[in-house]
């Protein structure tokens, strides 16, 4: 059976244009490379009170942020992380296994460990790392190194940060201190007395 010439002009057209599309879907462009990056000077947007902090230290105007340019479309504060800035800001997660008997003492150890922070060791803060650790405390986190310190350690300890040494030590609360020195007065005068009774013949 023989095409007729009428069809094949109506075939033609279309037919060339699909092959120039794929012709031109196959060309391929090797993408410059991306510059290097060159720091510019903008305001910023993100923290004023840090953009702030950094502008009267190096004398620039209030609100000036340096930033990089990396590739065509994204820019880069040149600031650090508030977690670096402030490190009891970094996220921390505490995974005790359940076998293992662990004290609070201990899990402070753990959760310290690659922080920057070690854990002071004071005759006051002993009663505290002699406590078994609960087993809500197995898992903690994540949390910002602060809150997981005061999570372990619970509401009768007091956090005292040396950020010069690096040090994290405890001490009991004071009112908890005093609340503690009191019932150990009063103990001997709530203790039941026993008075002679008389004999009934």
């Amino acid at each position: 059976m023989r095409l007729s010439a009428s069809f094949l002009r109506h075939l033609a057209a279309p037919a060339a244009m699909a092959g120039a599309v794929f012709v031109a879907g196959c060309a391929t462009k090797t993408p410059p490379p991306p510059p290097d990056p060159t720091p510019t000077s903008t305001t910023s947007i993100g923290n004023p009170g840090m953009a702030a902090e950094q502008a009267t230290s190096t004398g620039l105007p209030v609100g000036f942020v340096p930033i990089a340019r990396y590739g065509r479309y994204t820019l880069v504060e040149l600031v650090p992380q508030p977690a670096q800035r402030d490190l009891m800001g970094q996220v921390v997660e505490v995974a005790i296994p359940a076998g293992f008997d662990a004290n609070v003492g201990d899990a402070l150890r753990h959760i310290l460990l690659r922080t920057g922070y070690r854990l002071c060791d004071t005759a006051e803060a002993a009663p505290l790392y002699a406590l078994p650790l609960p087993a809500a405390h197995l898992r903690l986190g994540p949390l910002p190194l602060r809150d997981a310190l005061l999570a372990l350690a619970g509401p009768a300890w007091e956090l005292s940060i040396d950020d010069g040494t690096r040090q994290v030590c405890f001490a009991r609360h004071r009112a908890s201190a005093a609340a503690a020195q009191a019932a150990i007065s009063a103990a001997p005068d709530q203790a039941p007395r026993t008075e002679p009774q008389e004999i009934q013949p």
